[in-house]
C-alpha cells in the first residue's frame, strides 16, 4: 500500500485532544478560481447515511456543487461524480457503505473520469481508511467531517491533476458560517446550532470523528430561523451532537433554553430539536417546551440503559435513577408530550439481571418510540477493548424482548389517538399509495390519511381512525 506525502491521515488520538483554545469562526466563503466553472456539463449524486447532521452536511456539500456548476441527479449511474456522505456510530452502517462503493466499481471500470468520493464520519476512521486506500482504488477522494468547505480545490486536484487525494483532519474543528446550502426541502429545514461532542461515552466514536462542542453564536442561529420562516419553512430542527450543551463553549449568559425561547419567538410554526442528553436537560428547558405551542412536544431522550452500573461503564454520567427522575419531570410539566428513546443491549458483561433492569425501566417509562441495537465496538473507543463475555445468540434474543416489549407499549399509545383529532404537517404522498397522504403530528407520530386538496406543507386537522404499532391512519377534517 502506497501512502503519498502529502495526504493526511485520519489519527484517533490527535482526535480525541481537547483544549482551552478558541475556536476558530470563519464567516466567508468563495470558490477559487481554478475550481469555479468545473462541474459545468456535468451532474453529482450524493448519497448520505447516518444521522440528521449528515443530512445537512449532505445540503452544504450540495450547495457548494451548485456554485460549482454541476447538475443534482437522482441516479449515480448518470452522475460523473459520486460523493457518499458516512456514519460511523455502528457496523453495519460502515457495510452498507462498503457494499455502494462495490456497486458503482462498474461505473468506473467503464470511465475512468468517474469521481467517487467518500466523506463524513466513517473518513475519519483510521482502519476504515486504510482498507479504502488498499482495497478499493476506485475511491480516488477521501475526506472528513472538518473540511467540507475545501471540496472544490480538492475536486480540482482528482478532476484535472487526476490525482487520488486523501484530506481527513483529525481536529478540535472551527465553525464556519456562510456556507451555500441546497435545501433538501421546502417546508422543513436542518438548522446547526452546535457541532461536535465533548461527553465520551465510552462506546462512541462521535466525539473523535466530529470534534469538539463547539456552539454557533445565537445571533447567527436566529438570522438563519428567520430567513426560513422568511421563505415560508413551516419547521425546523434544531440539530447538535447534545443540543442540551449549547453555549456552554461562549462563555455569554445564554444557553439551550435562552436559544429555545427566542427561536419560538420568531414565529416558525414547528420548532423540534435532537439530540438530547440527559446530563444536560435543565428545567429551564422543560419551562420553555412547555410555554410555547410552536415548539413540538417531543423528547428524544436516549436512555442506552437502565442499569446504573452499565450506564457508568458506559460513561453516561447519569443512574437509571437520575433517568426516572428526569423522565417523570418532563412527563408531568410538558402536556401532551411523547418521549422516545435509544437503547443498547449486549454492552461489554451486560448480566441478565443488568438487561432486565432495561425491560423494567421500559416498563415503566412505556416509550412513545425507541431505537435499539445490539452493542456494535467501534475501535479506538475504550468500550472496544473490554472483554466481553456475552454471545451474540444471547444479544440477539435480548434484543428480540426488548423490541416486543417496546413495541406493545408503542401500539398502546397509538390506540389513545382513536378518535382524536390532530394537526399533520403533510410530506406527501404515500410511498405505497398515491392517493392516501403522509405526514407528522406535534409528536412526531406518523400519520396516513386521506382527504380532498391537499397540499406538501400544509398543516392540516386529521380525525384518527386506526392505530398501528408505528403509524396511525386517519381522514382529513
Amino acid at each position: 500500500m502506497k501512502i503519498k506525502a502529502d495526504w493526511i491521515l485520519p489519527d484517533l488520538k490527535q482526535a480525541q485532544k481537547r483544549t482551552k483554545k478558541e475556536v476558530e469562526r470563519i464567516d466567508h466563503f468563495e470558490i477559487p478560481e481554478n475550481a469555479r466553472f468545473i462541474g459545468q456539463g456535468k451532474k453529482y449524486y450524493i448519497s448520505t447515511f447516518g444521522c440528521q447532521a449528515n443530512e445537512r452536511d449532505s445540503e452544504t456539500l450540495a450547495g457548494i456543487l451548485d456554485m460549482m456548476e454541476f447538475v443534482p441527479c437522482d441516479d449515480p449511474s448518470q452522475a460523473d461524480l459520486v460523493l457518499i456522505n458516512t456514519c460511523a456510530v455502528r457496523q453495519n452502517a460502515e457495510e452498507k457503505v462498503l457494499g455502494e462503493v462495490g456497486n458503482l466499481k462498474r461505473f468506473y471500470r467503464d470511465n475512468k473520469d468517474f469521481v467517487i468520493g467518500i466523506c463524513g464520519c466513517m473518513a475519519q476512521e483510521e482502519a476504515l481508511v486504510q482498507k479504502i486506500i488498499t482495497t478499493y482504488p476506485q475511491v480516488r477522494l477521501m475526506f472528513g467531517t472538518h473540511n467540507i468547505q475545501d471540496l472544490p480545490n480538492m475536486l480540482y486536484r482528482v478532476m484535472f491533476q487526476h490525482e487520488r487525494l486523501i484530506q481527513v483532519y483529525s481536529k478540535e474543528g472551527e465553525v464556519y458560517e456562510n456556507l451555500p446550502v441546497h435545501r433538501f426541502g421546502n417546508y422543513k429545514a436542518w438548522v446547526n446550532i452546535m457541532y461536535g461532542c465533548d461527553k465520551f461515552c465510552t462506546y462512541c466514536i462521535v466525539p473523535y470523528t466530529r470534534g469538539k462542542e463547539r456552539s454557533r453564536t445565537m445571533d447567527q442561529v436566529l438570522k438563519e430561523v428567520q430567513e426560513l420562516k422568511d421563505e415560508g419553512y413551516q419547521e425546523i430542527t434544531l440539530l447538535g451532537q447534545n443540543v442540551n450543551a449549547y453555549g456552554k463553549d461562549l462563555h455569554t449568559d445564554y444557553d439551550f433554553a435562552t436559544l429555545l425561547e427566542e427561536t419560538a419567538k420568531i414565529g416558525i410554526p414547528r420548532i423540534r430539536f435532537t439530540t438530547s442528553h440527559p446530563w444536560d436537560f435543565s428545567d429551564a428547558m422543560i419551562d420553555i417546551i412547555a410555554k410555547y405551542d410552536n415548539i413540538m412536544p417531543f423528547v428524544h431522550l436516549p436512555m442506552q440503559s437502565g442499569d446504573s452500573d452499565v450506564l457508568k461503564r458506559m460513561g453516561r454520567r447519569y443512574t437509571a435513577e437520575s433517568y426516572k427522575e428526569l423522565f417523570d419531570k418532563i412527563s408531568s410539566r410538558i402536556p401532551n408530550v411523547a418521549i422516545s428513546t435509544d437503547i443498547i443491549v449486549g454492552f461489554p458483561n451486560e448480566t441478565d439481571e443488568q438487561f432486565q433492569h432495561t425491560l423494567d425501566m421500559v416498563k415503566y417509562c412505556k416509550f412513545d418510540n425507541a431505537f435499539t441495537f445490539i452493542y456494535s465496538p467501534r475501535e479506538g473507543t475504550p468500550a472496544a477493548r473490554m472483554e466481553d463475555s456475552i454471545s451474540k445468540e444471547t444479544k440477539s434474543k435480548r434484543l428480540a424482548i426488548l423490541n416486543k416489549t417496546w413495541n406493545d407499549f408503542a401500539l398502546e399509545k397509538n390506540q389513545a389517538y382513536v378518535g382524536r383529532t390532530v394537526k399533520v404537517l403533510v410530506d406527501g404522498p404515500s410511498k405505497k399509495n398515491e392517493n392516501v397522504y403522509t405526514g407528522y403530528t406535534d409528536t412526531n407520530k406518523i400519520v396516513n390519511f386521506t382527504g380532498e386538496n391537499i397540499a406538501v406543507g400544509q398543516i392540516v386537522d386529521v380525525k384518527i381512525e386506526c392505530a398501528k404499532t408505528f403509524s396511525l391512519d386517519g381522514k382529513a377534517v
